[in-house]
């Protein structure tokens, strides 16, 4: 069945509407980045860049380190993006554009997130790195889709619970990494977390300028969650968009994050840029070892 013009929105060259792409541009590694300006900082790091595009926020890089094709993308901030992100990247490799149809031979994508984050345990100190292996999503996103097959219910029932989940809140629903890539991925140099996404940068992270929070305890309620073990080890923006969708379209995706700021310390990283590329470097040795 053909897909509607409305539905899959095609530029006049053939690209995909927002991250003005073609199926050839990208690999099947991808690194999704939140920052626009971060491209470059991780192509700098490629032997051979074959393809520079851009629109909007989206700006994609794909080149050759040491024989391994990777492509690197920025989303911008926020779930939003990532909704479009995640559904053109997969449309891009798993939809005929001419024919308007959904291929019968699927392509299973790599995709790395390197961004980030926030701690709210004391012990995770700022420009350490923290690999997500759970994430729950306090966005609503994944409620869009047909999506109870991916989440664990137990852990957010548990949590609804726990924190005394504010009703008016979308409800928060938790997804998992890939196994198979988070173990090419983590070391003993990394912390193996559990990592809430969510909304916003001030209010949903709890952090209070001049506006009221609905519940200032609330960053105090997720740190001290503990489900057989796993405690929610910092705060982000994407990682849970981007489990749940992968998981959902069946692609491998891996969260890898630099924590700058540790909220009950109240510390921020004194030099910001070296541990993010500290965190890119590490992630390329990884991909292409």
């Amino acid at each position: 069945m053909k897909i509607a013009e409305s539905e899959l929105i095609l530029n006049t060259d053939g690209s995909i509407y927002h991250l003005n792409l073609l199926p050839e541009d990208i690999s099947d590694t991808i690194i999704v980045v939140g920052d626009p300006n971060r491209v470059a900082s991780v192509s700098n790091y490629f032997d051979k860049i074959e393809i520079k595009k851009s629109k909007r926020e989206f700006i994609t890089h794909t080149g050759i380190l040491e024989g391994k094709r990777i492509t690197v993308i920025s989303t911008g901030i926020g779930i939003d993006n990532i909704d479009i992100v995640l559904n053109e990247l997969d449309a891009l490799v798993n939809i005929d554009f001419k024919e308007r149809e959904i291929k019968k031979d699927l392509t299973s994508l790599d995709i790395i997130r390197i961004g980030t984050s926030g701690s709210i345990q004391p012990e995770i100190d700022v420009d350490e790195i923290l690999v997500s292996e759970f994430a729950v999503g306090f966005d609503g996103l994944l409620h869009f889709y047909n999506s109870k097959q991916v989440q664990y219910p137990d852990i957010e029932n548990a949590l609804v619970k726990h924190t005394q989940w504010f009703s008016h809140k979308p409800r928060p629903y938790v997804v998992k990494f890939n196994e198979d890539l988070g173990a090419k991925l983590i070391s003993n140099n990394v912390h193996i977390g559990f990592t809430a996404t969510n909304v916003g940068f001030y209010g949903p992270q709890s952090r209070q300028l001049r506006l009221e929070v609905e519940d200032k305890f609330l960053n105090e309620k997720l740190a001290s969650f503990n489900f057989r073990g796993k405690k929610i080890t910092n705060l982000e923006m994407e990682t849970a968009a981007i489990y749940g969708l992968a998981n959902l379209l069946g692609h491998k995706a891996v969260s890898m994050n630099c924590i700058l700021a540790n909220r009950p310390n109240g510390t921020f990283s004194k030099d910001p840029k070296k541990g993010v590329q500290k965190l890119i470097e590490y992630t390329l040795r990884k991909i292409i070892s």
